[in-house]
Parts: C-alpha cells; structure tokens; sequence
C-alpha cells in the first residue's frame, strides 16, 4: 500500500487505469473535461502494475481494480462512485477543492 500511497501523494487528481479499459476511458475522460490534468498510471504499461493493482484489491477493497480514482490523495472510488459524485453535481467541487481545477 505504501506505493500507492507514494505514487498519489501530491499531486489533486490520480487515476489508477488500464489502457484497454473502456470504463477507464471513460472516467478519464469525464475528469479531464473539467479541464483537470489527471496523473494516470496505466497499469498493463508500467514495471509494477500487477504489484499496485493487487494493493488496490486487498488494501482499498476495489471491486474491480480500475479505475481507481484519487482526488486530494483521498481514495475516491471506481467508476460507479465517481459518476454517483457527477449525477450529484460533487465532481467539479470535489476537483476544485482538490485544486486540480479553478474557476
């Protein structure tokens, strides 16, 4: 857990992601067209993917392992809990308050 603690710290938006995911296209999508710059980690192109996506799984209790979704280094969720924070209208006040968006 300690390197996804290391990998999301300081940095507003982190999004855990498999390129061949459609769902973590999606959320990737939504994020940034509120003009946020997410650090992605695709985890089937980095050395550690298997590593971080089993401390995903066991530590934080994904259901599924991507997307996993930090806003203010606290974890968010995956896909069905950030477009829940959308449906309420708490995405873009959740980013901006994270500061990974003004205005």
């Amino acid at each position: 857990m300690d390197i996804v603690r290391r990998l999301v710290a300081d940095r507003p938006v982190v999004i855990f992601s498999r390129s061949t995911c459609c769902m973590s296209h999606s959320i990737k999508a939504l994020i940034s067209s509120f003009g946020a710059n997410p650090t992605v980690y695709e985890l089937d192109k980095i050395p550690n993917g298997k590593q971080i996506e089993k401390a995903l799984v066991q530590q934080l209790g994904c259901q599924s392992s991507v997307p996993a979704v930090f806003i203010a280094q606290e974890f968010v969720g995956g896909d069905k809990q950030v477009m829940s924070l959308q449906v309420r209208n708490e995405l873009g006040p959740l980013l901006m308050k994270a500061g990974a968006i003004w205005i």
